[in-house]
């Protein structure tokens, strides 16, 4: 889910791919592809306690904001 309102689905590029695991409900940033709106790059990942430091601070929009406050 993006901050936008739109489900995409993402290519985890292999740099990424053979270093960090992707799980469900971790904060990523994306990149959408200019030729198709449904699919996006994976740009960065948070950690755990990134993402709820970033919640705390109110720093992500509500309709993604999952890791409470």
């Amino acid at each position: 889910m993006c901050a936008d309102g739109k489900s995409r689905m993402a290519r985890i590029p292999g740099k990424m791919k053979r270093r960090q695991w992707i799980r469900p409900g971790d904060l990523l940033i994306v990149r959408p592809w200019s030729f198709q709106d449904e699919k996006c790059d994976v740009v960065y990942r948070y950690m755990p306690n990134q993402s709820a430091n970033l919640s705390r601070r109110g720093i992500i929009p509500k309709i993604i904001d999952t890791f409470g406050s």
